[in-house]
């Protein structure tokens, strides 16, 4: 399978790089194309104290805990309009856009994108492949909600970044990580079945 991955600067960059470090382990990814937006080394040096300034292959590789010589990851630069991604042509399962700004959600909901992850997004739903845009903001205005709107019935997957209690988590990265097994979730990408509902406790309640 071939993904590409779109990370922008909105608050959140851990849910990019822990989604990436999923798809890489699953064994069901071949290529992942990976696009930054320009904001995303700030905030990651913010929210992460990571160094993704001037990024390269190497740079994400080491970042996300793969080998120096991994070729998993491609990373496109985001002027680069003529990158695999920005084709139709190019056979791949679709796009996850994680965290995805505001900004980048109106750009794809108006049509009128200026960078590599905005075509890209552009031609997963022109190609009726899955899109998946997980917003981080709130409290969200009516601009926001339309543009979510849109982009749902153009045939995108709207996947908040609100993380869910049911499965006890006991850290912050139990919260990350169950967000990003619901994404992977998306595209049948396996993955530990441990934060899954069965209902079970709530049988065993009504029992008791």
């Amino acid at each position: 399978m071939e993904i590409t991955v779109g990370i922008t600067g909105a608050s959140g960059t851990i849910y990019g790089q822990r989604t990436l470090q999923l798809l890489a382990q699953s064994g069901a990814v071949e290529t992942i194309n990976l696009i930054f937006s320009g904001v995303v080394p700030t905030v990651a040096q913010v929210e992460l104290g990571v160094n993704l300034k001037d990024p390269n292959t190497e740079k994400i590789n080491e970042w996300l805990g793969l080998e120096a010589n991994s070729k998993l990851i491609r990373f496109w630069r985001l002027d680069n309009l003529a990158a695999k991604p920005a084709s139709g042509s190019n056979k791949q399962a679709g796009m996850i856009i994680v965290p995805c700004s505001m900004g980048t959600l109106g750009a794809i909901a108006s049509g009128a994108g200026t960078n590599l992850i905005h075509r890209a997004a552009d031609v997963c739903l022109k190609e009726n492949r899955k899109l998946i845009l997980v917003p981080r903001e709130t409290p969200f205005n009516q601009i926001h909600l339309e543009n979510m709107l849109r982009v749902a019935r153009a045939g995108a997957t709207i996947l908040s970044a609100s993380p869910s209690f049911y499965h006890k988590p006991q850290t912050i990265d139990d919260l990350v990580t169950h967000l990003c097994y619901r994404i992977l979730d998306q595209f049948d990408i396996p993955h530990s079945k441990k934060t899954q509902w069965t209902g079970d406790e709530v049988s065993q309640r009504g029992d008791s």
